[in-house]
């Protein structure tokens, strides 16, 4: 491995090491990029990961194993990860996602063709081919209550931004955390997640404060990764 990796990419294991191997296999297949590290990161996971982790990449210097010593959350858990990278760009990923072989590089591109841009991030689409909204406005109170008690209009509005986010490149308020792109720099400068949140909100805040340094978020659906539709975060946040 190079010393210093120009990507970093992290992978906060909780309770799915065998997606986990899968999403690590595709980073260390990606195209277009001179180096990239690894970091396997078990959130405290309480299962067998860890071995499965040191079993599958115990002759890999591209992968570093960390493992938290209690759960984290996921801001927190990517936090203590995010300590040790040594690349200028940082990749946060989910488990369950797979980037195609050239993710990386176009995203890469853009962040150094382009000094506005703070956070990056592809479509994720799930293996029926259907788009997950994962570029959002920033929710309001009518939102979340819509959410609780009108399911149905909440997932009616979903289906409504699919057709939005098959557009081209553009702008947005914030996306979902399981798959964001941007400058290790930047993510210091905000002092990574607000560990006040545990899990939900805390990639809205870290959206919002990009924002407020004057960098935008930006979605660029040309590159899809895949993601599994059956996720925690899925589920009513109340």
């Amino acid at each position: 491995m190079h010393e210093h990796p120009l990507v970093s990419a992290i992978i906060l294991n909780y309770r799915s090491p065998q997606d986990a191997l899968q999403c690590a296999r595709a980073l260390l297949s990606q195209e277009g990029i001179p180096s990239i590290e690894v970091l396997l990161t078990n959130n405290y996971s309480e299962d067998d990961s860890i071995g499965i982790f040191h079993a599958t990449f115990q002759s890999e210097p591209r992968v570093r194993i960390i493992e938290t010593a209690k759960n984290l959350g996921f801001g927190g858990g990517n936090n203590y990860a995010a300590r040790y990278v040594k690349g200028e760009y940082l990749l946060i990923i989910n488990p369950d996602n797979v980037l195609p072989k050239d993710g990386i590089a176009r995203m890469l591109h853009q962040l150094q063709s382009d000094e506005t841009i703070g956070i990056i991030g592809p479509a994720l689409v799930h293996p029926d081919d259907s788009i997950r909204p994962s570029a959002r406005a920033f929710p309001t109170i009518v939102d979340l209550l819509k959410k609780r008690i009108f399911p149905s209009l909440w997932e009616e509005s979903f289906a409504k931004e699919q057709t939005i986010q098959m557009l081209a490149m553009h702008d947005v308020d914030w996306m979902v955390g399981a798959c964001l792109f941007l400058r290790r720099e930047l993510f210091v400068s905000l002092k990574g997640f607000d560990e006040r949140f545990f899990l939900f909100f805390e990639d809205i805040d870290l959206c919002r404060r990009c924002w407020e340094q004057s960098k935008r978020v930006v979605y660029m659906p040309e590159i899809r990764a895949l993601d599994k539709k059956q996720r925690l975060s899925g589920k009513n946040i109340f």
